[in-house]
């Protein structure tokens, strides 16, 4: 009880909830989907939807699509080392590595696991080299899916009924057209949780230093809105970019007032300028005392 009670406060950190966040997330993503594509083909009045896992799986409207798929010589991928759900042709490319990917998975959920509750000393080198690990090792698996898809595009089978069809490469992401077929790739479920995953890796990671808790996160993220409502301009400004507010209640002092002599000065006239001469004022009066006692108004009954 004595060491659970202090790796569960340190895990009220947000840097550590979330990593093993992540975590979780990186598991439930491999029970999904996580590339989606779909399908529209003159021969088919709904669209086909195929759905692919992490692992030599496949799910959705594959039936129909490899019906497709045959007329221009384009089939599923072999995983070679296992048996998947669906007929493998025998002239389809070999992809072993497919097995590999809940390794990926599951592998860096246990990694996070373990960062999360790191002690002090190491979670912020932790931290640093689980979210470097991520991206490397997720690019590097989106890398390898482009170039096998690459490679089926460009080994079509030439017994295919429509042996005419050039070479294509589909894309990992996006929208392609093959004869009359047209494919559109996008995240599946489990990617959208993957993507996720990795967003959290990287805020444990701007916050490796920070021993702000959970109970922090609203204030933090306030905090951050303000910093960037700041440095981009016109966001939460209304357009008006860095330009300060107009000063709601100025002070009176530093309002414009108008002179006799028509020009303009802000501040009272004894405070703007203590040596100003009055308009109209003879020469040497201001510094004459006798002159100052000779231009006063004399009491009415006084004699001359």
């Amino acid at each position: 009880m004595t060491t659970i009670r202090p790796t569960l406060r340190r895990l009220s950190e947000l840097r550590r909830a979330l990593t093993l966040t992540a975590a979780v997330l990186f598991v439930l993503a491999l029970t999904m989907p996580v590339w989606r594509i779909t399908f529209e083909a003159p021969q088919y009045v709904q669209t086909l939807v195929v759905e692919l896992y992490a692992y030599p799986r496949i799910g959705g409207d594959y039936v129909e699509v490899h019906s497709l798929n045959k007329y221009v010589g384009f089939y599923y991928p072999d995983p070679v080392y296992v048996d998947p759900n669906y007929d493998v042709h025998e002239k389809a490319i070999a992809v072993p590595e497919w097995v590999l990917g809940p390794v990926a998975f599951v592998g860096t959920a246990v990694v996070a696991a373990v960062v999360s509750v790191l002690p002090e000393e190491k979670i912020q080198r932790g931290l640093a080299a689980l979210f470097t690990g991520t991206v490397v090792v997720f690019a590097a698996m989106a890398a390898i899916i482009q170039y096998r898809l690459y490679q089926a595009g460009h080994t079509l089978d030439p017994d295919a009924p429509l042996n005419g069809v050039s070479g294509f490469t589909p894309p990992l992401l996006g929208s392609y057209e093959v004869a009359n077929i047209s494919g559109n790739a996008w995240f599946g479920p489990g990617g959208y949780l993957l993507i996720a995953a990795v967003v959290l890796l990287a805020a444990a990671f701007r916050l490796r230093d920070s021993r702000a808790t959970v109970g922090d996160g609203p204030a933090l993220v306030r905090s951050s809105w303000r910093r960037i409502r700041d440095r981009v301009p016109g966001v939460g400004n209304g357009g008006s970019g860095n330009r300060p507010d107009p000063d709601p209640d100025p002070d009176p002092d530093d309002r414009p007032h108008l002179e006799t002599d028509g020009g303009s000065r802000r501040g009272s006239g004894v405070d703007a300028d203590p040596n100003r001469t009055p308009p109209n004022t003879p020469p040497n009066a201001a510094e004459d005392p006798e002159n100052e006692r000779d231009s006063l108004p004399k009491p009415d009954g006084d004699p001359p």
